[in-house]
């Protein structure tokens, strides 16, 4: 494996900062950054760390945090005792899909907020009636999104 270049380096960081204004710590930003562009695709907690020049530890850390959502997972190599973090093929449409289920866990969360606010004026209900008719709106057109994505994915496989 050869060292990252600085544009390399310059890119795992811009995405490390994508991620980052959406709450992920840096690592795990620079980790999803540096699994998008490494060669070979598949790479060690060790081969991350040397590469961003960062603890084993914090790649472990990140590991743990990233693998629940599908979009980075594990995978071992036949005969090999250690593991190897990669993107997982459909790893992106998994994480859209988990929080698609996010989006309709969080309406229902909002329901129940209107009808504990059932007899508040108007002002007070407003704010939360917003977000459970945006949650409601994405909770209906999500699915369609995805199917239209998977549909666009086996075109393109084809």
């Amino acid at each position: 494996m050869s060292e990252p270049t600085e544009d390399e380096l310059a890119f795992v960081d811009d995405v490390a900062g994508f991620f980052a204004r959406e709450g992920l710590p840096l690592i795990s930003g620079r980790v999803i950054g540096w699994l998008l562009i490494s060669d070979p695709p598949e790479q060690s907690a060790a081969q991350i760390a040397e590469a961003l020049q960062v603890s084993r530890s914090s790649i472990s850390t990140a590991a743990r945090l990233l693998t629940p959502s599908g979009l980075v997972e594990g995978v071992r190599r036949r005969g090999e005792r250690q593991e190897y973090l990669r993107i997982a093929a459909d790893g992106w449409s998994r994480m859209l899909e988990r929080r698609y289920a996010q989006a309709a866990g969080f309406r229902e969360v909002t329901e129940r907020g209107l009808r504990v606010l059932e007899d508040s004026s108007p002002q007070r209900r407003e704010r939360l009636a917003n977000v459970n008719r945006l949650y409601g709106f994405l909770e209906a057109e999500l699915p369609a999104v995805l199917r239209r994505w998977r549909h666009e994915e086996e075109d393109h496989d084809r």
